[in-house]
């Protein structure tokens, strides 16, 4: 086992597919429009990926494109790309190209592990499972890219 790999393949869940809720409603960012570094909408926050084992916010899913939710592309934005929350939105540090770049997820092509990685990786901040790693305060406030 490398640094790299997952000690043990994370258990990520839709907090939308299960019946938990985050505690305090203000700090629940989904329905939330996203906003890019350079000001650009983004899409919105469909769901939250959550750590099932320690309870832990790891990834945005972000929709965005099509029409009425008719062909949207959901994006995986992990939670240390967050510079700030506003009642109303969620900014990141990247520009609208780089979130559409990111990797999808295809089942027929790897696992959920493999592909936490590469999404990890894309975005060029440490993994969960990293050794000393320190999840972001959530929410930011006030730390705009």
């Amino acid at each position: 086992m490398t640094a790299a790999e997952p000690p043990n393949r994370p258990t990520l869940i839709k907090l939308g597919d299960t019946d938990r809720n985050i505690a305090d409603p203000d700090e629940d960012v989904r329905g939330r429009v996203v906003i890019d570094v350079n000001g650009e909408e983004l899409g919105k926050v469909a769901d939250l990926l959550v750590d099932d084992s320690a309870s832990q916010v790891r990834f945005l899913l972000v929709e965005h494109g099509g029409i009425l939710g008719i062909g949207a592309i959901e994006t995986f934005i992990p939670v240390d790309a967050i510079t700030e929350i506003t009642p109303d939105s969620v900014w990141v540090d990247r520009d609208m190209r780089t979130v559409a770049g990111a990797p999808q997820y295809d089942p027929e092509i790897g696992t959920e592990a493999e592909f936490y990685q590469d999404v990890y990786g894309y975005y060029g901040v440490a993994p969960f499972w990293t050794p000393g790693y320190m999840p972001p305060t959530f929410p930011h406030g006030g730390r705009r890219g």
